[in-house]
């Protein structure tokens, strides 16, 4: 029997992503996308003229979500030390975040094929 994805179960996957990713050599930091800004913006927002002091905690830099098949698509937006080889800290973040998602979705026993997405948006 398949289990069903709660919201809580996917913020441990993007909390899982994330300290996955900022563990990898290199890694600088995680930088949200634009849409993710003003996403957050307007949920806090809401959330300050609804319950007044409801937390909302979101995984800078990444994003996952269903894929057709059944399985899960992660995104990870990243700025790298500029000492570092970019293809290859890529390779690294996506290779461990793969990991990380993996186990993650192990434990909540929803074994699921994970793609990730490695985007480096700057070096520092």
């Amino acid at each position: 029997m398949t289990r069903t994805i709660t919201a809580s179960d996917r913020e441990e996957i993007q909390q899982a992503a994330a300290a996955a990713a900022l563990a990898a050599p290199g890694v600088a930091a995680l930088q949200p996308a634009l849409a993710d800004r003003l996403a957050l913006a307007a949920s806090r927002v809401y959330h300050a003229m609804t319950a007044g002091t409801a937390s909302h905690h979101e995984a800078a830099g990444i994003r996952c979500e269903h894929t057709p098949e059944g399985g899960w698509h992660v995104e990870v937006r990243c700025v790298l030390h500029a000492d570092r080889r970019v293809v290859d800290t890529a390779r690294q973040v996506r290779e461990d975040v793969w990991t990380a998602v993996t186990t993650c979705l192990t434990r909540q026993g929803a074994t699921r094929p994970v793609r990730v997405l490695v985007t480096v948006t700057r070096t520092v």
